[in-house]
């Protein structure tokens, strides 16, 4: 589909989400169009993902800048060469500065329910061991706005699973990727749709 709706998507690593937003592109069910994909790992295998599909890809290696300033000014350099109008964090492992042109237009995708199992350190796996060995009942995902600080700016969408008694980490993960499948398209598709809206930390979805 064709949409007047433009986004880019950081990468880290293997691109899952980076794949299910393709597949949901060319279903139809993403009112957006992926114009640009950017990872700060040269070898990421979701590069090869936007490749195939004919994404323009970029690497901007944070191993080559020597502060957070230096290599967060280099990714939205490149960020406004394709002149999109939202950042999707999908799998991105690094801490950016956002700038002014782009508050409240870079958005992550984290696998807990923050405030919980959330912050610097907090991504992976190692959110999910987390939730089993805390003994939790409920885990999920959760959509938020970036700001300067790790899983901290206005949340704009959240789902829930169950964590079962018998479950390990991978037991979580795969649920929880199972809803993140689900989020983040929809929450996309209300931003496209200009229906989300942001009071300080409070969120909501109203109609245009």
């Amino acid at each position: 589909m064709t949409s007047s709706f433009n986004i880019c998507v950081l990468i880290s690593g293997g691109g899952t989400t980076l794949r299910n937003l393709i597949d949901r592109q060319a279903s139809g069910s993403l009112n957006a169009d992926i114009v640009q994909v950017i990872s700060n790992n040269p070898n990421a295998g979701g590069l090869s993902f936007a490749a195939e599909a004919g994404i323009e890809t970029s690497v901007i290696n944070h191993r080559d800048f020597d502060s957070v300033t230096s290599f967060s000014d280099a990714m939205f350099t490149e960020i406004r060469t394709a002149s999109p109008d939202l950042v999707v964090m999908g799998g991105f492992l690094r801490r950016v500065l956002i700038p002014k042109d782009f508050q409240n237009r870079v958005i992550n995708i984290h696998p807990s329910l923050i405030p919980a199992f959330c912050g610097k350190g907090m991504y992976g796996s190692n959110v999910h061991a987390a939730v089993v060995e805390y003994g939790c009942k409920i885990s999920g995902c959760t959509v938020h706005f970036v700001d300067d600080d790790y899983d901290h700016g206005p949340i704009i969408a959240q789902a829930t699973i169950p964590v079962l008694p018998d479950d390990d980490a991978k037991d979580v993960a795969a649920r929880v990727f199972e809803k993140e499948c689900e989020l983040l398209p929809q929450t996309i598709n209300l931003l496209a749709a200009g229906e989300v809206k942001v009071a300080g930390r409070v969120v909501r979805v109203v109609k245009p």
